[in-house]
């Protein structure tokens, strides 16, 4: 299973669950998702084993055209 954080500037941290929450710059503190995550896509599962965590800013990615 996995843990979700996300911090003031809306910013997505992904971690195996139990993990420690990786000092990552100035980018402020992350706070918990209440939500349980049992999947994850692939691309996060691998980032998620090869580095520790996989972090997305949500800003980028909600503003698509449709």
């Amino acid at each position: 299973m996995f843990e979700v954080y996300f911090n003031q500037k809306r910013d997505l941290l992904v971690l195996w669950k139990g993990s420690a929450v990786p000092v990552l710059g100035s980018r402020g503190k992350w706070r918990k998702s209440k939500k349980r995550v049992i999947k994850v896509s692939d691309e996060i599962k691998s980032a998620v084993e090869t580095q520790g965590y996989y972090v997305r800013r949500l800003r980028d990615h909600q503003q698509r055209p449709v």
